[in-house]
């Protein structure tokens, strides 16, 4: 079992100043917490921390990364908590164990390719520090070499989760030897012939493979230092994964992967690198199509090398990969090696061309101090313009930044959209208008009752619940067209005294419909309820099929006001000249008794009544202006709109409330934020008389101690 010791020597060996002390406060502390706990190998639960911190060291991590993975497992899994965690450790520490404790209890439903990927993303979104998911591979990499212990079935599922998920996030991070570590130990659980197979094919080869190895080495050395190149060479085996990925990819056996053999030679220079492939390919001859070059195009993940595929000695293929020593550092431990022991020290340009990958990722600050600065840089979100959301079931599904419930309920289903009345995310109810974050687990709560809300237009994100939001109010308002435009034209039949039994079936109007280029009689009456047809012209034309006389039209002002059905009895407004029309008030304004007002016709939707001082008023075709007049009973009550902003204290919202329950000022809704620098702000809407009730409402919200600004919106 990995001691203490072992941990504070490694660090010491890359950071001889560090505060080692701590990671011995910290083993105490897990030792103490952990007490009793067991392993299914039987060790105590202590050597997993143990074995998690020591994998931190050998990627040459910080001191409060190391305490974080001494820790990962205490809240989760023994009596400490979070805040008694922060207290002993620090935020730092206490972020990160929270952090890994969180994906830890992320369980995944899909490991399709795509879903795969989605939760890839969502975890590094979710990681606020780098240091989380370092821990968190370094957990799983133990993990992995101690899942003999667990039963058949859970080996495969932990392996497959490991495969889709954690061994591509290393490789994401660029620590490609934990990658192929984590991809080698799936292979063994999830295909162990196969696994045995090749592992088998290797050993009867060893033999053969290194000595072609040790021909390799000693005749590239003999050429590169003829030229005066002094490099370090190093010959590998290929990982068991990567030659089961090419047997898959072009159906071979294990004996028949030939390009088996790897060496890797590592100089001092970028000069020299480029020099080393010219002496290699003069050696033996490459395999055209083989040649990558990541130098010049480094991957995202900062690895740079040069890699080439050439027939060796004995006629068989050999990778060569050629690269200096900073980028076998890089390739070894990925963004692990950018972490700085430098005390308030800055970054060279060296650095600054190595960032570069991360400034293009992370949407990078210029200035890089020290490794806090550094954490700061690379504080995620590493894909800014989406969030990643579960269903209940474990499924992710990736939306735009900003999305809401209704986003996540229509790329569920447009019919769980359309029903959509309220979500729980993370088992509490929010608001619609409510914004997705990482890793929420959003259910849709629906009502066969609820329709879609054209207001939702103001907050949706996603192009697909505009559409089907537009679609449905499209269709909705095709069909209380038809309605209105039958009831307009009902009612221009009873007064022009002309009888047509049957509306919908009638062969006149069928025939009067096709004239008029439109396919069906529901086509010409949405038209009419729209505005766009005069229910009078369509009389005048239905007159001679049914034997009677076409009278004269009347003129525009008479056809608008005919095609007008009033909505209620009593609305309190009076339009001057004409009786019997459709009213309703603008949402814009909210106008009020004892306010100056003028009435907008609108096409297929009445009069709109507005303030006369609305912004929109003077913006509009002024030829469709009415004279109205207020015409109010005592029973009449109207909405307003207040936006009241506050000092965020409590009881000032019981303050408002009893104004407005003294005022008799009964409230219909409300909307309560709070802002970043500590504001109220609360939006109700309020049911009054008339202008002078409102008045009175706000001039004494505005005497409260607490309130900033009360103003009408």
């Amino acid at each position: 079992m990995i001691r203490l010791l072992d941990i504070t020597s490694a660090i010491l060996s890359y950071h001889p100043k560090a505060n080692v002390s701590l990671v011995e406060k910290a083993y105490v502390y897990s030792a103490k917490v952990h007490q009793g706990q067991i392993r299914l190998s039987g060790e105590p639960y202590l050597s997993h921390p143990l074995e998690v911190a020591h994998i931190l060291t050998r990627m040459k991590m910080d001191v409060v990364c190391v305490v974080a993975g001494l820790l990962h497992d205490t809240i989760e899994d023994t009596t400490a908590t979070l805040d008694e965690i922060r207290d002993l450790f620090g935020e730092e520490t206490a972020n990160i164990v929270d952090g890994v404790t969180k994906i830890g209890k992320m369980h995944f439903a899909s490991s399709k390719h795509r879903q795969a990927e989605n939760i890839r993303k969502m975890i590094l979104a979710m990681s606020t520090d780098l240091r989380v998911i370092l821990v968190k591979l370094a957990d799983r990499l133990h993990n992995m070499r101690t899942l003999g212990f667990h039963p058949t079935h859970k080996q495969h599922t932990i392996a497959r989760e490991t495969l889709d998920i954690y061994a591509p996030l290393a490789g994401r991070m660029g620590i490609y030897w934990m990658k192929s570590s984590l991809e080698d130990l799936c292979l063994y659980y999830l295909e162990p012939r196969i696994y045995e197979k090749i592992k088998t094919e290797i050993a009867h080869r060893k033999g053969e493979r290194e000595k072609l190895i040790e021909e390799a080495k000693q005749r590239i050395a003999q050429k590169l230092e003829d030229v005066g190149i002094r490099p370090t060479i190093k010959g590998r085996h290929k990982h068991f994964f990567s030659i089961y990925k090419k047997m898959l990819d072009q159906n071979l056996s294990p004996n028949q992967v030939y390009d088996i053999l790897a060496l890797r030679i590592i100089v001092h220079s970028i000069k020299e690198c480029y020099e080393v492939l010219g002496h290699i390919h003069s050696m033996w001859k490459p395999i055209p199509g083989r040649f990558k070059d990541y130098i010049s195009m480094p991957k995202e993940n900062m690895y740079q090398s040069l890699h080439t595929t050439v027939i060796g000695p004995t006629g068989e293929r050999m990778e060569v990969q050629i690269r200096t020593w900073d980028m076998d550092r890089i390739a070894e431990e990925g963004i692990a090696a950018h972490w700085k022991y430098k005390e308030g020290g800055g970054t060279d340009q060296t650095d600054e061309r190595q960032f570069k990958w991360l400034r293009q990722l992370l949407e990078w600050q210029q200035n890089l101090k020290d490794p806090v600065e550094f954490l700061e840089s690379v504080r995620m979100d590493l894909f800014p313009n989406e969030v990643y959301v579960f269903t209940p079931q474990g499924d992710v599904k990736r939306l735009p930044r900003g999305a809401t419930p209704v986003d996540f309920a229509y790329s569920i289903h447009s019919e769980v959209g359309e029903k959509c009345m309220g979500a729980k995310v993370n088992g509490k109810m929010v608001p619609l208008r409510y914004e997705l974050k990482n890793g929420d687990i959003v259910e849709i709560v629906t009502s066969a009752k609820q329709q879609p809300n054209k207001n939702w237009l103001e907050f949706v994100k996603t192009s697909r619940a505009k559409t089907k939001i537009r679609h449905w109010i499209k269709g909705q308002e095709r069909a209380e067209s038809v309605n209105l435009g039958r009831s307009i034209l009902e009612k221009t039949l009873v007064q022009d005294h002309v009888t047509l039994p049957n509306i919908m079936k009638s062969d006149q109007l069928e025939t009067i419909a096709k004239e008029l280029s439109f396919q069906s009689i529901p086509d010409l009456l949405a038209q009419i309820g729209f505005g766009k047809v005069s229910a009078k012209q369509v009389v005048g034309r239905l007159k001679p099929r049914l034997g009677m006389d076409r009278e004269t039209p009347p003129g525009i002002v008479g056809k608008v006001v005919s095609r007008i059905k009033r909505r209620k009895p009593d609305t309190g407004i009076r339009v001057k000249g004409v009786s019997d029309m459709l009213i309703r008030f603008a949402d814009c304004c909210h106008p009020l008794p004892g306010e100056r007002v003028v009435g907008y016709i609108t096409r297929g939707r009445g009069i709109t009544i507005h303030n006369k001082n609305c912004r929109h008023v003077r913006k509009v075709d002024q030829d469709r202006l009415v004279e109205v007049n207020w015409d109010v009973s005592e029973k009449d009550v109207y909405q307003a709109r207040l936006r009241v902003t506050s000092v965020d204290k409590k009881g000032i919202l019981a303050d408002i409330s009893a104004i407005l329950t003294r005022k008799d000022a009964n409230i219909v809704h409300a909307e309560i934020n709070t802002t970043a620098d500590r504001k109220g702000i609360s939006l109700f809407t309020i049911e009054v008389a008339d202008f002078n009730q409102l008045r009175e409402i706000m001039r004494a919200i505005r005497k409260l101690k607490d309130v900033l600004t009360v103003e009408r919106c």
